[in-house]
């Protein structure tokens, strides 16, 4: 059977596949240089679990309090040495990114202490735990206080709106790498390391995290190699590679990695304890992956952003833009375009693609939420999937795709969607 029927079988006409393929042709540069970055990277993680002497031994499962986990001590170095840091928390009990953001910033952060976001309001989850919307148990309920300070127009870091904010207070800056559910740009590792090198230079001492969810792999450096004082990310994003069925990491000075696994433990017990339940295959294959994986969900969101763009809709990044995470934000401008969009992607899934997506209540989220997710892990954004919470500008978030085929097929089913219920003209 001919790919083109192949397509035509799973639902994508012959004029919706034209169009991806006639986007393709000028893409193969791109894609290419992709692929070099992946191999980079492959490469520096197989150097990381070969100078850890990764063995089957480091496989086994343990139990009850997990004294001695020698498998998972080892992943600990390995995400060290491959993040060029002095160590690592990676652990199942991390039950996701915004779970390992939390620990980050309550084990960093005492009371009287100052948070400050140089790059405006945070994701949303984070709103709660901040405080910046009431929650029981927030750094604000426990007197830690927030600052923040907004991007400028086009984006860019207010400089001396940054040196105005820090003050005697300030104790702890957090730095979100990816655009969440905002239409800003996500920042390269090196703007991030322009801002680190600039807060510390304001004031000394200052601890700096960077939130790199979604960000794993997509450069060859990461916040870590640039001064972060704390890389923090989940593993059902880009490092679990798809197999990680849950967890989270946090790397950086062994001083704050050290209280990141007391408050995620308790005082007195930090690292030494948190069994591994057989979880440990599935994250070290998986961390093996992810640089391949990473690689076909850029394509994908390369391959979106020029499809959308064309069709006159504004595009974020744009399809010419340099990448600096796996997400792309299509502003479609009416819920229905985004109703339809998610269908597409779920349509595409291998895994409840029988079911249309609807939008919803979220806890964490002040908007209705629309998600197309059709994952092996319930979750899982390295995988593909589409969200967005139903407000203005009625933007639509695509991320992930464990092959760049199934990242393709997405892509041309959401168009496919958007063609049949004629809200999109070819």
């Amino acid at each position: 059977m001919a790919i083109e029927e192949m397509y035509r079988s799973l639902g994508v006409c012959p004029k919706v596949y034209s169009f991806g393929e006639d986007i393709l042709t000028g893409l193969k540069e791109r894609f290419e240089a992709i692929d070099r970055t992946a191999e980079y990277n492959q490469a520096k993680v197989v150097g990381a679990m070969q100078k850890n002497r990764v063995s089957a031994q480091c496989f086994a499962a343990t139990t009850g309090y997990g004294y001695d986990d020698i498998g998972r001590d080892v992943l600990e170095r390995v995400y060290a040495d491959a993040f060029h840091t002095e160590a690592a928390l990676v652990r199942p009990q991390i039950t996701c990114g915004t779970h390992a953001l939390t620990v980050a910033l309550s084990a960093n952060l005492r009371p009287g202490d100052e948070l400050l976001s140089p790059v405006g309001k945070p994701y949303d989850t984070l709103e709660e735990v901040i405080g910046i919307r009431d929650s029981v148990c927030s750094l604000k309920e426990y007197g830690v206080s927030y600052r923040q300070v907004d991007l400028t127009a086009d984006g860019g870091f207010d400089w001396e709106g940054i040196r105005a904010a820090i003050n005697e207070k300030t104790k702890l800056v957090t730095i979100q790498r990816s655009k969440g559910y905002q239409t800003r740009p996500t920042f390269s590792v090196r703007q991030i390391g322009e801002l680190i090198a600039f807060v510390k230079s304001v004031k000394p001492g200052l601890v700096c995290m960077v939130d790199n969810c979604y960000g794993e792999f997509v450069e060859e450096i990461e916040p870590s190699d640039v001064g972060a004082d704390m890389t923090v990310g989940s593993l059902i994003k880009n490092p679990g590679g798809g197999l990680a069925p849950i967890g989270g990491y946090i790397v950086g000075t062994k001083t704050c990695v050290e209280r990141c696994a007391y408050r995620l433990s308790a005082p007195g017990l930090g690292q030494e304890v948190g069994a591994n339940l057989g979880i440990l295959p599935s994250f070290y294959q998986g961390f093996f992956l992810a640089p391949t994986v990473v690689a076909g969900a850029l394509k994908g969101a390369i391959f979106a952003a020029n499809i959308y763009e064309k069709l006159g809709f504004r595009v974020v990044p744009n399809s010419t833009e340099s990448r600096h995470d796996i997400i792309q934000a299509v502003e479609l401008g009416s819920a229905e375009r985004m109703i339809a969009f998610c269908a597409g992607i779920q349509a595409a899934a291998p895994v409840d693609s029988y079911v249309r997506p609807e939008p919803s209540e979220m806890p964490g989220y002040d908007a209705d939420v629309i998600m197309a997710a059709g994952a092996f892990v319930q979750g899982s954004s390295i995988e593909l999937s589409a969200d967005g919470p139903i407000r203005e500008p009625y933007a639509v978030y695509f991320q992930g795709g464990l092959t760049w085929y199934h990242a393709k097929l997405g892509i041309l089913m959401s168009l496919q969607k958007l063609c049949d219920a004629g809200l999109v003209t070819l």
